[in-house]
C-alpha cells in the first residue's frame, strides 16, 4: 500500500486503519497488520467521504461589488447587476476566479462540485470556460457544468438555440429557470423542453425552481410529473424550491405524495435563501428555505449547496460546507441528533447521489481514495464547531494539509 491512515474515526463511529494504493481504497478493517510507504495516525479523528458542493455558480464567484454592489439585498436586483457584469466575462476573467474558488473548496475538503454556467449570452463565455476548468482540475477535483439560462430558456431570441449548443459544447446537465420566464405558459414550457432536451443529449437535469416567495409559483409540480412521465427520476434536480415553504399545507401535502412518487433529487442552500427571500416581508418574516425536514423525513434526496460565494447576490461566502450545513440545522431546526447527522449526509453522501457519481464516491475498498479528516470526533462535532479540515486526499494523494487553529492562554485563569 501507498498509504495508511491509522485510527480512523468512520461518521458511523466504528474506529478503523485505512490503506490506499493505486488511487484507490485497498483496505478497511479494525487493525490492518500490512504496512505502508507512509502512514499517518489520525488518532479518532473523524474521517469522512469528501464534502460535496451540489450548487454553485462558478463564474459568478468572486465578482462581489463589480460593477457595484447589491443594495436591496434582492435576487432581482442581484440578477441585474449579474447582466450588467457578464457583459465584460472572458475566458480568462471566469477561469481565474473559478479555479480560485476550487482551490478555497478543496481546501476544505470539496472533491466534488455541480457548476451552473449562464447561457444566455451569445457567445457562451461562462460556459466555455468552465467546461476549459472542468478538464483542466479534473486531476484533484470533480467538476459538473449545468447549462444554465439566467434570462429564461424564452427569456430572449435564440436562447433555446444557445441552450442547445451548449449542451453540444459537453454541458453535463440541463439547467432551467421556470420561474422567472415572462409567463408561466413559458414556464411550463421551458420545463418540456428541459425534458426533451435531457433525453435527447443524454444529460442530467438540474432545474432552478420556484425560486422566490411566491405561493403561486407551482412549477416544482411539473417537474415532478415530466420526471414520472419520462423515467427519468433520480437524473432530475430541483434546485432552491423555496416557494414550497410558502404553499398552503393542503397543497403541500398533495405535492409531496407526487414528490414521493417521482423521485427526483432535492437542492436547497440556506445560505442564500435565508438571505434572499423573505425581503418583502415585514413581520411575521418568512425564512424561505423550502421544507428541507420533511422531504427527509419522506425519504427523498436532499442535499446542500453553497449557492455563490461573494457574488451579485451574496457577497459574503467562504466555500466552507460546514458552513452550510449549520445554516440548515438551525433555519430548518434539525437539532435532534440523527437530524443533525442528517445534514452532515446532505453535504457528503446525499450530494454526492444528486450528482450520480455514486460509482467514484465512498468510503469502500475498491473505491477512488477521495477523503478527508477532520478536528473532530464525529459529524456532530463537525457541524457544532465547524472543524477544521486537516487533511484532503484527492485520488489516493494527500492534497492539502491545515493545522487547526491553537489556542494559548498568557496568563492561568482561576475562580
Amino acid at each position: 500500500m501507498d498509504l495508511m491512515l491509522r485510527e480512523c474515526r468512520l461518521p458511523g463511529g466504528e474506529l478503523v486503519d485505512i490503506g490506499l494504493g493505486e488511487g484507490v481504497i485497498e483496505a478497511i478493517e479494525p487493525r490492518l497488520a500490512a504496512t505502508a510507504a507512509r502512514e499517518i495516525n489520525v488518532a479518532g479523528k473523524l474521517v469522512s467521504p469528501p464534502f460535496v458542493e451540489s450548487h454553485i455558480h462558478l463564474d459568478s464567484a468572486l465578482t462581489a461589488g463589480q460593477p457595484r454592489w447589491n443594495k436591496s439585498g434582492t435576487l432581482f436586483e442581484g440578477i441585474e447587476i449579474w447582466r450588467d457584469r457578464k457583459q465584460s466575462l472572458s475566458l480568462e476573467d471566469v477561469k481565474a476566479r473559478a479555479i480560485a474558488t476550487l482551490k478555497l473548496q478543496a481546501q476544505q475538503g470539496v472533491l466534488f462540485v455541480r457548476s451552473h454556467a449562464d447561457v444566455s449570452e451569445a457567445n457562451l463565455s461562462a460556459l466555455k470556460a468552465l467546461l476549459e476548468v472542468r478538464d483542466t482540475v479534473k486531476d484533484w477535483i470533480t467538476v459538473q457544468v449545468v447549462a444554465f439560462p439566467q434570462d429564461g430558456l424564452y427569456g430572449s431570441p435564440g436562447n433555446l438555440d444557445l441552450m442547445e449548443a451548449a449542451l453540444k459544447l459537453g454541458a453535463d446537465a440541463v439547467g432551467g429557470i421556470p420561474h422567472y420566464e415572462m409567463t408561466r405558459e413559458d414556464g411550463v414550457q421551458s420545463v418540456h423542453r428541459i425534458f426533451e432536451l435531457a433525453q435527447h443529449y443524454d444529460r442530467l437535469i438540474d432545474i432552478h425552481c420556484d425560486e422566490i416567495d411566491d405561493d403561486q409559483s407551482r412549477f416544482l409540480e411539473v417537474v415532478a410529473a415530466c420526471a414520472v412521465r419520462s423515467g427519468l427520476g433520480s437524473r432530475v434536480t430541483a434546485s432552491h424550491t423555496t416557494a414550497f415553504a410558502s404553499y398552503n399545507n393542503a397543497y403541500a401535502f398533495k405535492l409531496m405524495g407526487l414528490l414521493s412518487r417521482a423521485d427526483i433529487n432535492f437542492i436547497a442552500n440556506p445560505l442564500i435563501n435565508i438571505t434572499l427571500q423573505g425581503r418583502t416581508d415585514t413581520y411575521p418574516k418568512r425564512r424561505g428555505v423550502t421544507r428541507v425536514k420533511e422531504l427527509w423525513q419522506q425519504g427523498l434526496n436532499v442535499s446542500l449547496g453553497h449557492d455563490c460565494v461573494q457574488d451579485p447576490w451574496y457577497s459574503l461566502g467562504s466555500g466552507n460546507m460546514l458552513d452550510v450545513a449549520s445554516m440548515a440545522v438551525h433555519v430548518c431546526q434539525m437539532t435532534g441528533q440523527d437530524e443533525i447527522v442528517a445534514c452532515y449526509d446532505m453535504i457528503t453522501t446525499n450530494g454526492a447521489k444528486t450528482l450520480a457519481v455514486q460509482d467514484a464516491y465512498g468510503l469502500e475498498v475498491g473505491k477512488p481514495a477521495n477523503l478527508i479528516v477532520l478536528d473532530a470526533d464525529s459529524p456532530y462535532e463537525a457541524i457544532r464547531r465547524t472543524a477544521t479540515v486537516t487533511h484532503v486526499f484527492s485520488r489516493g494523494k494527500l492534497l492539502v494539509q491545515t493545522q487547526p487553529a491553537e489556542v494559548t492562554w498568557q496568563n492561568a485563569h482561576e475562580g
